[in-house]
């Protein structure tokens, strides 16, 4: 009596068979575990904290500015009582947002925007220059202070604004990498300087102006490099598992392995639920083993980084099943990898430069995935904010899933 084999028994074995092949192809398994290990150490190193202060150097400093200008206030008839106010007024400390760093010297200065010179502010407020190329010790106690733009102001610059003088000098030094936005910003902080410190108003009216600020307002809310990193690193993870799973697709399919396996009472359905399987399970664990060793999961959001996962594997195990059918050869396969996964890649840079996504990034397929891993895992979104999401992810995975099985089944059934 021929004995029947169920269909659960026939599918664990194609899974067995899956798991065999993939620890044997030994180029993809060590760049799976050379990626998992790389984009964790990554994590680690990257800086976990964001400076929004901006450091703006000024030479001489500005008490010695107001100190040049004392006597020009007297004879404008500013009273005593206000000038001794100007002068016990602590204009040189940090502010919020703005750190002033004053040098007695313009050269000093300069030295220190364009780095040959070093700053160090100690505990007690002390400005100490290091030169690192003489080897000059770390001051102790002390952290460094990273200064990229500077303005040199003459020492009577109060005296001459006040008197009208023409052909006052301010010069504006800044580094090469300063945006230019910067440099404009520096040119009219010194004119709108230059009128308040002589006691001035500007030449202008200023019209009433109200900041309205598109998109979400992260000011004094700004994410880290590294945690950044999060919903890139369970992104990257999950088109890494698309290279591995379209190659073990694609060597099946050249060497007819799948239709050795149609002889035995496995059916074409099997084989493609095995590898629909096989595919999301690899892309989930994966992702879930990098979340878990870079500390994203919480007793609030690890339900719905699972289902954005989840949607994610299923989308690339798709492309992966086009991708190895599509492929005649090793050469040919990672060229469809190529040709599909960098146009997938392009929403990932909305994660590096935050703000409103362009309405063409929005209709990418991967899109609502990394969407809701960032908006999980950066702003601590719950269901409310991500359903949408995830009901658009779910409509790209049930077309390109099934663009995927379509597409194997036809090629198998072509062999």
């Amino acid at each position: 009596m021929e004995r029947t084999v169920s269909r659960g028994a026939i599918l664990r074995a194609l899974l067995k068979k899956e798991l065999i092949a993939y620890s044997r192809d030994k180029l993809y398994l060590f760049l799976t575990l050379l990626t998992l290990v790389f984009v964790v150490a990554i994590f680690w190193i990257m800086p976990d904290s964001v400076d929004e202060t901006i450091t703006l150097a000024v030479s001489p400093p500005v008490e010695t500015i107001i100190a040049e200008g004392i006597e020009t206030f007297r004879a404008m008839g500013v009273p005593e009582e206000q000038l001794a106010e100007l002068q016990e007024t602590e204009l040189s400390g940090e502010q919020e947002g703005v750190e002033l760093v004053g040098f007695d010297d313009a050269a000093e200065m300069t030295a220190v925007i364009e780095g040959t010179l070093e700053a160090w502010r100690t505990d007690a407020g002390d400005l100490v220059l290091r030169d690192a190329a003489a080897d000059d010790p770390r001051p102790e106690g002390a952290r460094r202070v990273g200064v990229d733009i500077g303005i040199g102001f003459p020492r009577d610059f109060i005296a001459q604004v006040a008197r009208g003088d023409r052909g006052v000098t301010v010069t504006v030094y800044s580094d090469a990498a300063v945006p230019p936005e910067i440099e404009n910003a520096m040119t009219s902080f010194v004119r709108e300087a230059a009128y308040q410190l002589a006691g001035r108003d500007l030449p202008v009216t200023m019209p009433d102006e109200e900041t309205v600020v598109l998109g979400v307002d992260r000011a004094g809310d700004q994410v880290s490099y590294r945690d950044k990193l999060v919903p890139m690193l369970a992104f990257m993870i999950l088109l890494m598992e698309t290279f591995s799973m379209a190659s073990l697709i694609s060597v099946e399919v050249l060497q007819r392995t799948v239709t050795a396996v149609l002889v035995t009472p496995a059916r074409i359905g099997d084989v493609l639920a095995s590898k629909s399987i096989f595919g999301t399970g690899m892309a989930l664990a994966q992702g879930v083993i990098v979340l878990g060793l870079v500390g994203a999961f919480t007793a609030e959001n690890w339900w719905l980084l699972i289902v954005a996962l989840l949607l994610g594997s299923m989308m690339f195990t798709g492309v992966a099943m086009i991708v190895g059918a599509a492929g005649k050869d090793f050469l040919g396969q990672l060229f469809y990898a190529m040709a599909f996964t960098v146009p997938l890649i392009l929403p990932a840079l909305s994660v590096l430069w935050p703000g409103s996504a362009a309405l063409w990034v929005q209709v990418i397929p991967t899109f609502p995935v990394l969407d809701s891993l960032v908006n999980i895992t950066l702003y601590d979104a719950g269901w409310d904010e991500v359903w949408r999401s995830f009901g658009f992810a779910a409509a790209w995975v049930a077309v390109l899933y099934g663009a995927g099985l379509f597409t194997l089944k036809r090629k198998v059934e072509s062999l």
